[in-house]
């Protein structure tokens, strides 16, 4: 894609929630007005590049879309008389003027209005608590990040009318819960700040390792999550935990030039080459994480944040301060515990305290069923056994994980581990 026609899909998809806040905010029809940007913003995709940039985008996406809004309705109204006409309910001379005729005026005179972004406000009415995280992702995705059907479906590996299927229920969710488009409070806004927090934690998650497929990473994924958690930060400059998310991704980003081989192939944490490592990402991480742990409570994403800040602030692995990580991980457990991060804290036990200590503590995580199917606790037992010198077992965890992990990358590089022990 040539650098004139990349930065304008780059700029449509930052409009696209300022745009969609201009019209559920003049209209009130979230459904619709969402329709309405996704056809603007594919209007965009091909006349810009052909035409120009306009002299004002936001404008133009604003009044193309509010078109498209008024065109709908006018053929909903248009065939709601037909019906009503030919059932012979009452007279066609007799219907009255449609609503949508009287929104023309008033969709193209505010069409270049400047309005607050509405990104925050968006998230948050996407993330509604009557809707599953999926739905969440998938919704946040469109009416916040701007992708295409299409798009959503090939990251989740999922056929175009599964996702639209998805989008449509939540849209009808939406609508079913009567949310309108106002900034919660209390209880509900906090509520929702931490499911908006959420659902971008799950998608930066699924770019930097994706869960199906040939990829083992979709850096458009982690590109759009970094960009709506920088929003969100913009919007509540003064929450811990919106930097902490910000740094958490900043910092695990920075990696990723050394996360694959010349060939593609999957390079570990341990065995990647840190002179890679991107320091611009690393310092505003830091950067982040220090002022709001220095200036706000902490929480979850902060303290994921500073295991990732002091694995990046670390020449070798060997020099990586385990007990400091072992640490946070227990503070991470009081507060947010859970078998992912209990499978962390036996990795960091096991770098502190030797393989057995951490061979313990996944043998109770084993006991519990928690992260039976899942491919990283047989990963990381293989990788404990390993060390032991139990090379069978290892080999036999490293197979096992091998089967369970739907990822094509992490797939052969278990497999490789499996062949060379």
């Amino acid at each position: 894609m040539e650098a004139g026609v990349e930065s304008g899909e780059q700029l449509w998809r930052s409009l696209a929630p300022q745009v969609l806040g201009a019209l559920v905010r003049r209209y009130g029809d979230f459904d619709r007005a969402e329709d309405a940007v996704q056809e603007a913003l594919l209007a965009a995709s091909t006349q810009w590049p052909r035409d120009g940039m306009p002299h004002d985008p936001r404008a133009w996406l604003v009044r193309v879309a509010s078109r498209r809004l008024i065109d709908h309705w006018r053929a909903d109204d248009a065939r709601a008389r037909r019906e009503r006409a030919d059932a012979g309910a009452v007279p066609t001379d007799a219907l009255v003027e449609s609503p949508a005729d009287s929104w023309v005026e008033a969709g193209d005179a505010g069409a270049g209005d400047a309005h607050a972004d509405d990104t925050l406000t968006l998230l948050l009415l996407c993330c509604h608590p009557a809707l599953t995280p999926p739905s969440q992702v998938a919704l946040t995705l469109r009416a916040v990040g701007g992708l295409t059907t299409a798009e959503i479906a090939s990251a989740f590996l999922v056929p175009e009318s599964t996702m639209a299927q998805r989008i449509s229920r939540a849209k009808q969710g939406i609508r079913a819960e009567g949310a309108q488009f106002l900034m919660p409070e209390g209880d509900e806004l906090r509520q929702r700040m931490a499911a908006v927090l959420h659902v971008l934690y799950l998608v930066f998650n699924e770019g930097y390792t994706t869960s199906h497929g040939s990829q083992l990473q979709r850096v458009d994924l982690t590109r759009e999550a970094i960009r709506l958690t920088r929003a969100a930060r913009e919007l509540l400059p003064d929450d811990g935990e919106v930097a902490g998310l910000l740094a958490l991704m900043l910092l695990t980003e920075a990696r990723r030039p050394a996360r694959t081989a010349a060939d593609g192939s999957l390079v570990p944490l341990a065995e990647q080459d840190r002179s890679l490592w991107l320091s611009d990402p690393i310092d505003e991480g830091v950067g982040l994480l220090t002022w709001s742990l220095a200036a706000t409570p902490v929480g979850p994403y902060q303290l994921q944040a500073a295991i990732a800040a002091v694995h990046d602030e670390a020449a070798t692995v060997e020099s990586t301060d385990w007990e400091q990580v072992l640490t946070l991980y227990e503070m991470l457990e009081r507060t947010a515990p859970g078998p992912m991060v209990t499978l962390g804290r036996a990795v960091a036990v096991a770098m502190a305290r030797g393989p057995q200590e951490g061979l313990a503590l996944v043998d109770d995580l084993e006991r519990s069923g928690s992260l039976v199917r899942s491919h990283r606790l047989h990963s990381v037992r293989a990788h404990l056994l390993e060390q032991v010198g139990d090379r069978e077992a290892a080999r036999e965890s490293y197979l096992v994980a091998a089967g369970l992990t739907t990822s094509l990358p992490e797939r052969e590089y278990l497999q490789r581990k499996a062949a060379r022990v």
